[in-house]
């Protein structure tokens, strides 16, 4: 028997535009298969091909020897392949064992659903996730790692026999990614072929066998992951050597420009305290839970004090709103951009001035010449943006086009802090060397970034201080010649007021 996956000759054009040309893809059974390449190197164009989201040009697919078309999403399930997007598919307000079994609910000889069964079996794959929630819990109370972790079960418990993974452990911590690894290796004893794309190398050692890897929508080579360097697959995805992935220099200075004092705000946010200099990247660290995400929502107004002092060079400010923020010079990327940095349907103009857009109104006239030139400096001379058309719907970009484009919008109004939260996640290794660049070109020219990451080797090497935070408390915070992974931890698990 052949292959558990073979896709060959595969070309796909949108509109006269070859974004796919001549690809192959082999997969075994109970092989994890990574897919590498720059954003925009047509790899969500070629598992959107496989999970039946679009139809290709040429090519054939064959499972298990066996040539078979598919035609929609419906007859690639039927086929045996499941696709788990980094956009999550759940539905916030049925349960994790609805979620989990929608569609495929258990029923009783009447043909009524059988909830006792289909909580006790949901409740059967948390526990081997090891996952601490009950079936019975709302799916829109969860985190984001949590969700994750669902919609990664759901795909599982659908007994599928290709399961095609896109960035799964980009929101999840270390101890959820070590039971995500455990679960792919119970699958590959069940001899069900995975093709896992993901940007993280590190994780790419302990989970692949093998990687393809893509550029400009051509295959460029497969290789067996333990015969291959990170700086070879780099070379491979980017067609050059990278350089230096981090760019730093130190350009902080004394001079304070925001100060925290005894912040609090509900059960997430307890006591935090910190000073950022003009110039700094001030890092935080922690791990789920710690408050990070929540303390950058109260500064930037998104959330309400109970108690605690926000200053800007030496004043005490008071922020009710994100209005209140930005007037204070305070420019915020979330975490989530597809829950709160993106408006997915409108266009890249659109999403770049929305936060400026009295900035073109004189005398009653809108100036649409003067807002193309301000959204074409940001996204085209600061950000290097890929994309057709100013015009073109942001949710049809790669996700690291964007993000590009997400903090161009947040430029626009910056003029003193900038939070980035997670700004790397889920983005191919050239656009996360970009955004490092620019961190580092922002601070030559005198703003200062707070850069909050769960990537310990992007702190360390792009941050001047970092906090670290554990459980809602500021637990320490570590000078540049302190760093160490050790360090960081030792004080992400720190007890405090207990």
């Amino acid at each position: 028997m052949g292959h558990l996956l073979e896709m060959n000759g595969i070309s796909k054009s949108f509109s006269g535009v070859n974004v796919l040309n001549d690809i192959h893809l082999e997969l075994e059974a109970g092989e994890v298969h990574a897919l590498m390449g720059e954003n925009g190197a047509g790899k969500s164009t070629l598992i959107k091909i496989l999970g039946g989201v679009y139809k290709r040009d040429s090519g054939t697919i064959s499972v298990e020897g066996q040539k078979i078309e598919i035609t929609d999403v419906e007859s690639a399930k039927q086929h045996g392949i499941r696709v788990i997007h980094q956009e999550l598919m759940l539905i916030p307000y049925l349960t994790i064992a609805e979620n989990i079994f929608l569609g495929q609910e258990p029923k009783n000889k009447a043909g009524i659903v059988d909830r006792k069964k289909m909580n006790r079996q949901a409740q059967e794959f948390l526990e081997s996730m090891g996952l601490e929630l009950t079936s019975q819990q709302l799916v829109g109370k969860l985190n984001i790692a949590q969700q994750q972790m669902i919609e990664i079960i759901r795909a599982i418990s659908f007994g599928a026999k290709i399961i095609i993974m896109d960035e799964p452990t980009s929101s999840l911590t270390d101890s959820e990614v070590d039971a995500l690894f455990s679960a792919i290796r119970q699958l590959k004893e069940k001899k069900v072929g995975i093709i896992y794309i993901s940007h993280r190398m590190a994780e790419l050692d302990v989970i692949a066998d093998r990687i393809t890897v893509m550029r400009d929508g051509q295959y460029i080579d497969t290789v067996k992951t333990k015969e291959v360097t990170g700086d070879q697959l780099v070379a491979l995805m980017v067609g050059r050597t990278l350089g230096d992935l981090y760019q730093k220099h130190n350009h902080s200075t004394e001079e304070v420009v925001l100060k925290v004092k005894g912040l609090a705000s509900g059960k997430e946010v307890k006591k935090v305290d910190f000073d950022l200099k003009k110039g700094e990247v001030l890092g935080f660290s922690g791990l789920v839970g710690s408050g990070r995400s929540e303390t950058m929502s109260c500064i930037f107004g998104l959330r309400s004090m109970d108690s605690g002092c926000i200053y800007m060079n030496d004043k005490e400010i008071r922020i009710r709103n994100a209005k209140d923020a930005m007037k204070a010079g305070i420019g915020f990327v979330p975490e989530d951009r597809k829950k709160a940095g993106i408006y997915a349907t409108q266009g890249i103009r659109f999403n770049t001035t929305i936060e400026v857009l009295d900035e073109f109104i004189k005398r009653g006239r809108y100036d649409v010449k003067k807002e193309i030139e301000l959204t074409r400096k940001y996204v085209d001379d600061v950000m290097k943006t890929k994309y057709s058309s100013i015009e073109q719907e942001i949710g049809k970009l790669s996700g690291g086009n964007q993000q590009k484009i997400i903090i161009s919008r947040w430029l626009l109004v910056t003029r003193s802090v900038l939070i980035l939260d997670e700004p790397t996640r889920g983005i191919d290794i050239k656009t996360k060397s970009d955004i490092y660049h620019l961190i580092d070109k922002l601070t030559e020219q005198g703003l200062s970034v707070i850069f909050i990451s769960s990537e310990m080797p992007e702190l360390i090497n792009m941050c001047d201080r970092i906090v670290v935070m554990n459980q809602g408390y500021t637990t320490g915070i570590l000078e540049r010649s302190e760093f160490s992974q050790e360090k960081i931890m030792k004080l992400a698990t720190k007890e405090i007021g207990r």
